[in-house]
Formats: structure tokens, sequence, C-alpha cells
């Protein structure tokens, strides 16, 4: 066989001379990343190419372009830190905050700070900025440092903690150092730790995300906290602990409360205006003219009045570019939001109700069929004769009527429901009626999409 037989031969892949036609592969100063992009363009005009595979990509939108929507999308993503700029009424945190760490920058100890807020408030974000802004300095000065950020929702033992700060370190140091994930205690992750920090860094910010969380939270403040003056290590460690509850820090034994001795912040909920200033700063994320006119101002409006929270603003912002998106809609309009509120809400209940039993999923289901228009109240037996029924419809054996009974607690518990003790009056007793706080058609499409069996009974959705 030839050199040009064997070249022919290469398969479905093979690119012509005549595609390539207007290409000098011949020429001197041609990169391979040149030819190797002019082929992947060719490769794409193909029609069974899956890089043009219909089920994600769009007619007219082969080459990779953005779509009539979105401009840059992840401007809106939830864990999207944004520039300085675009960050909105936190001036005085910031300042607040980099006054009590900024001890590092001159090769001091930082203060500790435990940041209380509700969801939403610039917390994460002002922490995060801070911090990385302190890092930047310190590094400038000659001062070597790092800060690492723990989700403790996900990492909500010591071990894990520990374990992730190991990692990060390794990673951002270069260390090569390879931590297990796995068959270590917190002992051996905080030894890979300092022994890290030892030898990269003379300074670093723990940023701990939620850590009432954490299952033994004050072992691990009180670890980071005296691990210098334990001589664990001979850098300076600040510790930023982030909390919704507002009690955590007195909840705290006297031990870690001394070793400790925190600056505490308390984050106010955002107001209407700079909730629409947050989104305003986002609008880019949008290809210019799509977003009406009035489209921002509702959505910081909504959130105000519901619960002053930026981050659910955002997110319902880019469900609605999402849901005009999917539509092939030219523009994001106020019906968009509507929809995005709505599935927002969807979302936050299946994100509440995920980690139930399967049990707890038929129970909340069967309160939610027997709910109607006027959100009445059912008494628990009403309640277990449906779910009976309901266990029939998807084939499931039904729990007894005092287990059915404590799975309704707790979902009054998780601000699904609530219930409410009743008299029954002359030799009746007191029982209990239990009715929906949330939307009827939120709990039952959320209920639906979190579990296989009801979406079968369902035929693969619940539509509102």
């Amino acid at each position: 066989m030839t050199d040009n037989e064997e070249s022919d031969g290469g398969g479905d892949s093979s690119i012509t001379d005549q595609q390539l036609d207007g290409f000098d592969t011949n020429r001197e100063d041609s990169s391979a990343s040149e030819i190797s992009s002019a082929t992947k363009e060719i490769q794409r005009s193909e029609p069974n190419d899956p890089a043009n595979d219909p089920l994600f990509v769009r007619e007219g939108d082969e080459d990779g372009s953005s779509t009539p929507i979105w401009a840059d999308r992840d401007l809106l993503s939830i864990g999207t830190v944004p520039g300085p700029d675009r960050i909105v009424g936190r001036d005085t945190e910031i300042k607040s905050v980099a006054g009590e760490i900024r001890h590092l920058v001159h090769e001091s100890q930082p203060n500790h700070v435990v940041i209380y807020g509700e969801t939403g408030t610039g917390k994460s974000l002002v922490s995060r900025h801070v911090s990385d802004r302190l890092v930047d300095t310190a590094t400038a000065r000659n001062v070597p440092a790092a800060s690492i950020y723990v989700e403790c929702k996900k990492n909500n033992t010591e071990t894990r903690v520990a374990r992730t700060i190991a990692r990060a370190l390794s990673d951002k140091s270069g260390s090569g150092i390879e931590i297990p994930r796995v068959g270590l205690g917190s002992a051996e992750y905080y030894d890979y730790a300092y022994d890290i920090i030892d030898e990269y860094y003379d300074g670093l910010i723990v940023i701990l995300d939620e850590i009432d969380m954490v299952d033994d939270a004050e072992g691990l403040l009180h670890e980071l906290s005296r691990a210098r003056e334990a001589g664990h290590t001979d850098a300076y460690i600040g510790i930023i602990a982030i909390s919704n509850d507002i009690d955590f820090g007195q909840k705290l034994n006297a031990r870690v409360q001394s070793s400790m001795r925190t600056t505490d912040f308390v984050f106010e909920p955002y107001q209407s205006d700079q909730i629409e200033q947050i989104l305003e700063y986002r609008r880019d994320a949008f290809q210019d003219g799509v977003v009406q006119d009035g489209v921002i101002t509702e959505t910081a409006d909504r959130s105000a009045d519901e619960h002053g929270d930026a981050r659910k603003a955002v997110d319902v912002l880019r469900i609605a570019g999402d849901i005009a998106d999917d539509n092939d809609a030219e523009v994001v309009s106020a019906d968009h939001v509507d929809k995005a509120v709505k599935r927002a809400e969807i979302n936050r209940v299946k994100e509440t109700i995920e980690s139930t039993s399967p049990q707890s999923k038929l129970v909340l289901y069967t309160l939610g069929r027997l709910t109607g228009s006027n959100n009445r109240r059912f008494r628990t037996s009403g309640i277990y004769s449906q779910y009976e029924t309901t266990c029939g419809d998807v084939g499931a054996d039904p729990l007894s009527y005092d287990r059915v009974s404590q799975i309704l607690s707790t979902l009054a518990l998780m601000g699904i429901s609530e219930s409410h003790q009743i008299g029954g009056g002359h030799k009746q007793g007191v029982y209990l009626e239990h009715q929906l706080i949330k939307d009827k058609d939120v709990v039952m499409k959320a209920v639906v999409e979190s579990d296989e069996r009801l979406s079968e009974l369902h035929n693969g959705t619940y539509e509102i």
C-alpha cells in the first residue's frame, strides 16, 4: 500500500484537500494548534458529528457562540465570586472584617471573626472577597499567605473539614503531596496541613461557612485557634466562621470561647434597592437588550418582600433566563420571572426533602393530594387513610399510624407543613390537624420530581 493509499483509508474522520482549501498546511509558520483548530471546524460541519448532537447543540449554534439570550451565564451562577465593583451594600462590612484580619499582612496574629446573618446576606461573599485581597497584599509584601474556604454543610465533621483544608493547601501550594481521601482521622489530616503550611506559608485564613453544621465544631475551632500556641505550626492562622444561627457563639464552651476571643458581626438582609443594584451589575450575563424593562426591578422587589436574599434573587433571574432560552424567546419577560419564582421555590422544597426517607415523601405527597384550593386542615386519621391508598398506588408497604404521625411532625419542623392541636369537645379528646404552608402545586411538583415511584405515577411529571 502506498503512502497516499494509507492516508486515504484513514477512516470516517479523514479530511480531504478540498475541505482544507484556503488553509495552507504547508506554510512554514502554520502551527499544530492552527491546523488542529481548522480540522475541528471542518469536522463540526459533518451532520453526524457528535459535536453537533441536536440534543445539546441548537441549530445555528454549531460554532459554540452564545445563545440569543445568554452572553455570560456564569455571572449568575451561585458559586461565582464577583469583582469588587459588583459587590453592593457591604462596604462597611468589608472594611470591618478586613480590620480584624489585617494583622496577618504585618506578620502578626489576625483576630478571629464570626459572621451571623440570614442566607443570602453576603456573608460568604464578603469573607472570600476580603480574604483574597488580604492574601494578595500579604504576598506582595513578601508574607506568603493563603486562604481556604470550607463548605461545612458538605463537610459536616471535624475529620472532613481537616481533610478539605489539607487537600486545598496541597493544591494551592503545588506541594505534590497526595492527601488520602479516606482512612485517616482528623489528627492525621491536621498533620498534613501543618506540614504544608510550615513549608510554604507564614499565614492562613480559614473560612468555615455554616460552621454550625459541623458535628464537633468546638473541637475544630479549638484546634485551629490554638495551632500556633500549641506548637503545631509557626504560621499565624485566622478563622472566619459563618453561621445562620445567631446563638452559635453562645453555645460554645468556655474553653473555645477563651481561645477564639472572636469579633462578631451581623449582616442584615438586603433592601430592595440593593438587590436591584446587585442584579443590575449582572445584567451583562445577558445579551444586550434581551431583558425587558421592569424585569430586574420586579425580581428585586419580590425578593426583598419575601426574604431579602440576594442569592435567591440572582437564582431567580438565572432561571428566568433559562426558561426564556429553553422556549426560544427573544426576550426575558415578567412572565418568565413569574415562572422562575415558582421553579426556584420547587428547587428549594426539593432540597429540603431530598434527605428525607422515601416514606416521608409518600406522606407529604398524600397531604398534597388532600389539599385543595382552600388549603384546609386534615386530621392525622384522614391523612393516614389516604396514605395507605398512596402506598397501594406505588406498591409500597405502609408504615404504622404512629410512625406516620411522627413523619407529619417532622415535616412541620422542616417548615413545609404545620400542625395544630384541636380540642374535640366533650368526650372527643384532643387531636392534631395538619396543613401545608407551602404552595400545594410547588410541593406536589417537588415531591414528584424527587421520587421515581411518584414520577412514574404521573408519567414523568406533575404539571402546574
